[in-house]
């Protein structure tokens, strides 16, 4: 902590809240906030002094969860903070979501666990067996190409492909469209500069529920066991699925398996060239694979919060809440604590236990997560193979955003494990 923070930090007002003393420029709702600054002092000073705070807005305000013990007693507890009117801060603070109770991610109760059983089906660890071999292959093939190049933007020619083949292939996304697809997604949650707006957003958001429900029409007579299959079998069985609901959830489908892994593929990779021993230690096979993955998703964090409603008035960390306060759960914050983490700004790959929230945890744990971490080690053990070291050769570039975080571009040179290194 600066000298700067802690002395301002000493003040006599019992509550540390946005907006004045050492928070006074902090605004959580900026997108460019995330992307230009260190916010890690800002986080441990939250966690020691008030790890529930008051983020005044315009119009009101939201609470703000940092530590890691306040976060995993909001996300456990879904009936007193609700998903139903959005899991995303900016959505929360512009009315909720037009999607709550339709969509998995911004629902809660039976219909939630009932219709995320069924999409279960396709994602199991059995249910990817086959798909994972296909992953390692269509990885190594990739990083190889790349690695050979010498010089890459792992940020724009191999992190994108990697989970849009594969979510695109659960959803059995014709290759034709795919392209497409992935640039809608960049779009609708975040922008690659300080100049994207929420129109730009919605509209790629648009486009994307337009795209489903074509492909939606042309499966009806034979919807298949794929995840779009299954969302359109939902939609004739008990659980009496609505067509606005098969396209949300499709839609959250393809952006929760493609955005968040790519954004922690990409920084993987870019903490493995800050951290030479860290990689040194994996490529000697000193580090298992499966533990350096869970420290990647711990350290990239690629979701930066999750926003929730309060059901009814209630206390979290010391803080009253009342009933229809905007809850925003910082897993930037709550994966760094100390409190859970040792020595948590360290880049550890042999790190266990490793209880991160890269997937939130409780009713909304990633329905995906098993998927992130097949692809993730399939990156991983790619580049063990494949090359002997990495380094930056540019100034990498960091999404603006308010929910996600990760960098855009990430130009690398990598030094072949048979050739040396190639330019």
């Amino acid at each position: 902590m600066t000298e700067k923070i802690a002395d301002e930090a000493r003040t006599r007002s019992p509550y540390l809240e946005f907006g004045s003393g050492p928070l006074a420029d902090i605004d959580l709702t900026s997108p460019s906030l995330h992307a230009e600054r260190d916010l890690s002092e800002v986080w441990g000073l939250l966690r020691e002094r008030q790890p529930v705070a008051w983020h005044p807005t315009i119009d009101g305000g939201f609470w703000v969860v940092s530590s890691y013990a306040t976060a995993v007693e909001a996300y456990r507890n879904s009936d007193v903070y609700t998903s139903r009117r959005g899991n995303v801060l900016a959505t929360l603070l512009a009315g909720g979501d037009p999607a709550g109770g339709k969509m998995l991610p911004v629902s809660d109760g039976p219909r939630h666990q009932q219709i995320r059983r069924v999409l279960m089906r396709a994602l199991t660890p059995r249910a990817l067996s086959g798909l994972a071999e296909r992953v390692r292959s269509a990885t190594l093939r990739l990083v190889r190409a790349a690695v050979e190049s010498g010089d890459c933007d792992l940020g724009n020619e191999v992190a994108p492909y990697i989970p849009l083949a594969v979510i695109c292939d659960l959803l059995m996304v014709p290759e034709k469209d795919r392209e497409l697809l992935l640039s809608q997604s960049k779009l609708a949650l975040a922008s690659e500069g300080p100049d994207g707006t929420e129109i730009d957003a919605r509209l790629a958001r648009n486009e994307i529920l337009l795209y489903f429900a074509k492909l939606a029409r042309t499966r009806q007579d034979s919807p298949g066991d794929d995840i779009l299959g299954l969302l359109i079998q939902m939609t004739r069985s008990p659980i009496a699925l609505t067509d606005q609901e098969l396209l949300y959830n499709a839609y959250s489908i393809l952006i929760g398996g493609d955005e968040t892994t790519r954004l922690s593929m990409i920084g993987a990779v870019h903490a493995l060239t800050q951290w030479p021993d860290e990689w040194n230690r994996l490529k000697a096979g000193d580090v298992s694979v499966d533990f350096a993955v869970e420290e990647f998703l711990r350290w990239t964090t690629p979701t930066l919060h999750a926003g929730r409603v309060a059901t009814r008035d209630t206390t979290l960390g010391g803080r009253q809440i009342a009933r229809d306060d905007i809850v925003t759960i910082w897993n930037s914050s709550a994966n760094f604590d100390p409190e859970q983490f040792d020595d948590p700004t360290r880049l550890r790959l042999s790190r266990t236990p490793n209880r991160h929230l890269a997937f939130a945890i409780g009713p909304h744990f990633c329905l995906g997560a098993q998927l992130a971490r097949i692809e993730l080690s399939a990156l991983v053990t790619a580049l063990v193979e494949t090359t002997d070291g990495m380094e930056l050769i540019g100034e990498p570039k960091r999404l603006y955003s308010n929910f996600l975080s990760g960098f855009n571009t990430l130009p690398v040179r990598f030094t072949s494990a048979e050739k040396g290194e190639i330019r």
